[in-house]
């Protein structure tokens, strides 16, 4: 907990690990106390296994799931999103970095006017944590959900959740066991008062473990420096890709982070991904079914997503660029 609350600047009992990002977002949203006609505003970017228990959960308890237009700059529409948020609205769940594109999410221009109205804001953190410097006291959130592994290199298998103090109030996780909560008397449980609330008992300790070396390997490294050299390299990328011709960028917005995401005219995006890594080019494919509102907005099936970290070195991203302009 102290190396990842340094990372994200949290206190450390604001932290619960658990096994994977999926679970963490899960675990705060079904700990609300959801009420039939509870409205929940996703974005354009939302990420599929957030979407997914959102329908569910409108499914079974008749909570309301809403979706905030998107601007031509790729954020949330903030007057519709004002226009949207009345008290009703109790959670807006926002992707800070999507799947399928470098595009960053403003974050504090939502987290503002969601608390206007007395709604909580989820971050998924997934593919910004590890690629960009976070503060989660800047950045205003209620909670964070991230994964181990993606930019931050850690192991499968692990996930952390930040939840803001005042956000724990009233919060009970649909899922609790010994180490979330205490059996107080023979009808009677305890919850813990911070997030360990959320955690449970079992545990993959190898995989923990290997989280920590992994976020203590950026924090000497600098979040900060990490963050510069990522965006320098994608931006790099982008532009030798961008000047290829048949080659179409997919990434929207003036602030843009690691992901680059490219089709090629003529070609499939697994095709592209299976011909760059015969010559030691990795790149992976962003599907429609991930993010199938932003993808059906734009009218894409597919892309391919590189994502260049920080010790990708000038002469991998030319070969990068080279690989590509060799389909033809």
């Amino acid at each position: 907990p102290v190396s990842v609350g340094r990372l994200l600047n949290a206190a450390p009992d604001l932290l619960a690990f658990c096994d994977s990002a999926t679970r963490a977002w899960t675990q705060f949203v079904t700990a609300l106390p959801w009420q039939p006609g509870d409205r929940v505003l996703i974005c354009g970017n939302e990420y599929a296994s957030n979407a997914i228990p959102l329908l569910q959960l409108a499914r079974l308890s008749g909570v309301v799931v809403e979706v905030v237009p998107t601007g031509s700059d790729g954020d949330p529409d903030l007057a519709a999103l004002a226009a949207m948020l009345d008290e009703r609205v109790r959670l807006v769940s926002l992707v800070h970095v999507a799947t399928n594109s470098g595009h960053v999410t403003r974050v504090t221009e939502v987290v503002a006017l969601a608390h206007a109205v007395g709604a909580l804001v989820l971050l998924d953190a997934c593919q910004s944590v590890g690629q960009l410097a976070l503060d989660v006291e800047a950045l205003g959130v209620d909670a964070l959900s991230a994964t181990g592994r993606k930019w931050l290199r850690g192991p499968r298998g692990t996930g952390f959740l930040y939840v803001r103090r005042e956000a724990l109030v009233g919060l009970e996780p649909a899922a609790a066991d010994m180490r979330g909560a205490t059996w107080t008397g023979e009808r009677t449980y305890e919850l813990k008062p911070d997030a360990t609330r959320f955690e449970l008992w079992e545990n993959d300790v190898a995989g923990r473990l290997g989280l920590k070396a992994a976020v203590d390997h950026l924090l000497a490294l600098d979040p900060a420096a990490v963050e510069a050299a990522v965006r320098d390299r994608a931006a790099t990328l982008r532009s030798g890709l961008g000047a290829l011709p048949g080659v179409r960028l997919h990434d929207v917005g003036a602030d843009l982070g690691g992901i680059v995401s490219f089709t090629v005219d003529g070609h499939d995006p697994y095709a592209v991904r299976d011909a760059l890594g015969q010559v030691g080019v990795t790149v992976s494919v962003s599907v429609r079914t991930s993010t199938r509102l932003d993808m059906t907005a734009r009218g894409l099936d597919a892309v391919v997503r590189a994502s260049p970290h920080y010790f990708v070195g000038p002469d991998q991203l030319d070969r990068a660029v080279g690989a590509v302009a060799s389909l033809g």
